[in-house]
């Protein structure tokens, strides 16, 4: 991603690494014994592997998820050599190899992959490193019944693997009183029961609140480091780490009757200023806003009228003092106070799309975090 100066992007989005290092040390503070790693698939959620990774290193985390090898190839230089970078999905068909010659250890989600993984550990002369993921209830990636069956049957199966951690992952531990949390967790000490002893990971961001019994060796937490809520219902205790500041192209006066945007979904009321922003559902600023999001400028609420277009949006301006906005001004989007799962909220989705969605089109600020005392 090409950094773009604050000049010429429309839009500056400022990422508060040390509000995510903070993120972090809280999960840990929770854990007792256990290690806390960070999920940082997805390019960190949207905010930049390669900056946050290092930053969240640098503050104790030796343990990192990503989803695809292409992912953990680019993340492998910039972290240091004790740090681990795990692969969610596995290594595909062919690409075992590659996975190995990096130094990253797979999480082997199926039969066939096991025995690949095996396979070569066989090749190599050496017990390559893996997680086993087992499937306690998403029917989506990891040994279901059957197969944990047959490796139960066949523990030569699983020779030669240098088993680092059994996982599974929860499906609705933002609910905590969810009756499925608790027949994952049973379903997790069956499976445990059944393989050879190694250590185990089952919690994740929402994971950690739902008590020591989810913990076991290691938590993977990964929204709620970027500061999404972990708890539905609950006031959320991790800090914000993202702010977006849109830039303002131009202002108008329009008259009562006068209509805004595609479609004109929205019709002036009265003599109306309309600030036209440079940021739009290209930049991840969902569609699903038009006529429901806001901005502020000076502590004052702009809002969002008529559709978001792929480049701009419009914003009623009219309450703002005159003078105080312009072309060039910057105008918050998202910040501490109107945060993602506020605007997830808004949009009808949840805090992850928010995070996920944010585009390569802005200035990027990233806020080191101050040295530890």
């Amino acid at each position: 991603m090409t950094p773009r100066p604050p000049t010429t992007a429309g839009a500056v989005l400022t990422i508060d690494l040390g509000a995510i290092c903070d993120n972090w040390r809280t999960l840990c503070s929770m854990l007792g014994g256990a290690a806390c790693a960070a999920v940082v698939k997805a390019d960190a959620y949207g905010l930049g592997a390669r900056q946050v990774a290092p930053a969240l290193c640098r503050a104790g985390c030796r343990h990192f998820f990503v989803a695809h090898l292409d992912e953990a190839i680019v993340l492998r230089p910039a972290l240091p050599g004790d740090a681990a970078i795990y692969v969610l999905h596995g290594a595909h068909p062919g690409a075992e190899a590659d996975c190995a010659a990096h130094g990253l250890v797979p999480v082997l989600n199926s039969l066939p992959q096991l025995a690949a993984w095996q396979k070569l550990g066989v090749m190599q002369g050496k017990a390559l490193p893996a997680i086993l993921q087992v499937d306690t209830g998403m029917a989506r990636l990891g040994l279901s019944a059957d197969e944990l069956a047959q490796v139960a049957a066949v523990p030569a199966v699983l020779q030669g693997i240098d088993l680092q951690f059994v996982m599974s992952h929860l499906a609705a531990a933002e609910e905590q009183q969810n009756p499925l949390n608790r027949r994952q967790l049973a379903s997790f000490h069956a499976a445990l029961a059944r393989l050879p002893p190694a250590r185990a990971s089952l919690a994740n961001s929402s994971g950690v609140f739902l008590g020591s019994d989810y913990h076991f060796d290691l938590a993977r937490p990964g929204a709620a480091l970027y500061g999404v809520a972990p708890v539905a219902g609950q006031a959320n205790p991790m800090r914000a780490a993202i702010r977006l500041q849109g830039k303002v192209i131009q202002t108008r006066t329009i008259e009562s009757g006068t209509a805004v945007g595609y479609s004109h979904t929205w019709t002036a009321t009265r003599r109306t200023r309309i600030a036209t922003v440079a940021v739009g559902y290209a930049d991840g600023y969902l569609r699903s806003l038009s006529n429901r999001g806001h901005a502020v400028c000076d502590g004052i609420r702009l809002p969002l009228v008529g559709n978001v277009s792929m480049d701009t949006l419009t914003l009623d301006a009219t309450d703002v003092p005159e003078g105080r906005i312009g072309e060039g001004t910057l105008v918050d989007l998202a910040d501490p106070l109107n945060d993602v799962d506020a605007i997830a909220a808004r949009a009808g989705t949840i805090g992850y799309e928010i995070l996920t969605s944010l585009g390569t089109r802005y200035a990027r600020n990233y806020v080191e975090p101050a040295p530890m005392r």
